[in-house]
């Protein structure tokens, strides 16, 4: 047991999953989230597979599902494109909308506006914001596209189901990188997968911070087909001795023992599929992605008549920036704080 801890935090244990969202895109910015939950001790100590970690879908099933239907109440916790989609132009938000800000919730009212959302999941973003001429000045209203109505229901039933099972969700971190600071780092390090896990590790550095010295069980969703991540981690957490655990095409584990407590971090493919909390990570970071492309859009829409949306990726990104030329011209933008180094 951590020293310092009240006997309700001596009996849980932290777990936390990590995603992305925007990782290929030719516009708007990278984000990657975190979501921690603390889950009872007896029930890790009495997992058959610890690797595979708590089924929180299983725990939770009352008020979540893995799989969105039209005639099921409950709230869909699954990987974002699935609830969201991947298209060239702007989809509704709604089911995002309504996970992302169901779990903000359960800790008091949801934030009033996308403003207010990244001063409570990333307030060191916002100061970086104003370098964008389409995110300056813009904010949005949340929420966007559910009912206030609809949100309440949502949250009661989880709020019920989470202390039923002695779970209690600790918070949502969110890293945004707009594109000319991505463009920088990705400069500096010439390798947008080294910035990617940059900011994975961050997260880790910020929950930690947050939640006092207590073991962490993280679990990411891997990108890409990287087995091996002993040598970034040790540079990331110099203070800690590292364990290889397992290194496999499907996990690679590790084992941080360091003061003041050890973290067990895992790598695993598809990991929004097999894990809850990487499924609810990625929801935050499609959800914030999506506000923030909104954002995008309506500052262009501005700029040029009748200009048609985009959702960033890299087709469509072409098609966007030859139909905006005369204005990014015009405006005197400097395209490394526009278009994203591929």
């Amino acid at each position: 047991m951590a020293e310092g801890l009240d006997p309700t935090e001596q009996a849980t244990s932290t777990i936390v999953g990590i995603d992305e969202a925007g990782y290929g895109p030719l516009l708007g910015p990278l984000v990657v989230s975190a979501a921690a939950f603390d889950v009872p001790v007896t029930l890790m100590r009495a997992l058959k597979d610890r690797a595979a970690g708590p089924d929180l879908w299983g725990l939770l099933q009352a008020s979540l599902t893995a799989r969105h239907r039209k005639r099921d109440p409950r709230l869909a916790v699954s990987d974002s494109k699935k609830l969201h989609g991947k298209s060239d132009t702007p989809a509704g938000i709604a089911l995002l909308e309504r996970a992302a800000l169901t779990f903000l919730m359960q800790h008091g009212k949801a934030p009033v506006s996308l403003r207010a959302m990244l001063q409570l999941a990333c307030p060191h973003v916002v100061a970086m914001l104003g370098r964008y001429p389409w995110y300056a000045a813009e904010d949005i209203a949340l929420p966007v596209e559910v009912t206030e109505d609809d949100l309440g229901v949502q949250r009661s039933s989880v709020q019920r189901d989470l202390a039923a099972a002695g779970i209690r969700f600790r918070g949502a971190w969110v890293e945004v990188l707009p594109e000319g600071d991505y463009n920088d780092m990705v400069g500096r390090t010439r390798n947008k997968a080294v910035v990617l896990f940059a900011l994975a590790t961050r997260l880790m550095q910020r929950i930690a911070i947050n939640v006092g010295p207590r073991p962490l069980r993280i679990w990411v969703d891997r990108q890409g087909g990287r087995i091996g991540y002993a040598r970034p981690l040790m540079t990331a957490f110099q203070d800690a001795e590292l364990e290889i655990v397992e290194e496999s095409p499907e996990r690679s584990s590790y084992r941080l023992n360091h003061r003041p407590a050890p973290w067990m971090i895992r790598f695993v493919q598809k990991g929004e599929t097999h894990h809850m909390q990487i499924a609810l990570a990625s929801i935050f970071s499609k959800y914030v992605r999506e506000l923030l492309m909104i954002c995008f859009n309506r500052y262009w829409a501005r700029q040029v008549p009748d200009l048609k949306p985009t959702a960033g990726y890299y087709e469509d990104g072409r098609r966007f920036l030859a139909d905006a030329e005369q204005a990014i011209r015009r405006l005197g933008i400097d395209r490394s704080l526009l278009v994203r180094a591929m």
